[in-house]
């Protein structure tokens, strides 16, 4: 066991969405994540998520419209649901997600990370 401060976990990274796992809970990752600008649209066929913003502010883009967070909210996103992160500035958030769970679900691209970093 360990614990895992979030302000200095955040210190040790600057890539941007290239999430780093710093925790398990069952068969779910705990994984931080620092972006800026527009992710691209997708969905993921068997796995909920969910985004906590630990600093700044993001928006979820899903096709029937955008939900704003801010520092402490989070949203959770269904299986099968099209969504895409977006953050003005720079937003760090902490991902909920099944081990299985790939950043980009279906969209195969330049972004696809099948390797995560453990901090």
């Amino acid at each position: 066991m360990k614990k895992v401060n979030l302000e200095k976990a955040f210190s040790l990274f600057q890539e941007q969405w290239s999430p780093k796992v710093v925790g398990e809970v069952n068969d779910s990752l705990v994984k931080l994540v620092k972006f800026q600008g527009e992710f691209v649209w997708h969905h993921h066929e068997a796995e909920d998520e969910m985004f906590l913003v630990v600093k700044g502010r993001m928006r979820m883009e899903l096709r029937d419209g955008d939900i704003s967070l801010e520092e402490g909210e989070f949203i959770i996103i269904p299986r099968g649901v099209e969504h895409r992160p977006v953050a003005d500035e720079e937003a760090q958030v902490m991902l909920f997600e099944p081990r299985s769970t790939l950043n980009t679900g279906n969209v195969q691209n330049e972004r696809t990370l099948a390797e995560l970093e453990r901090l």
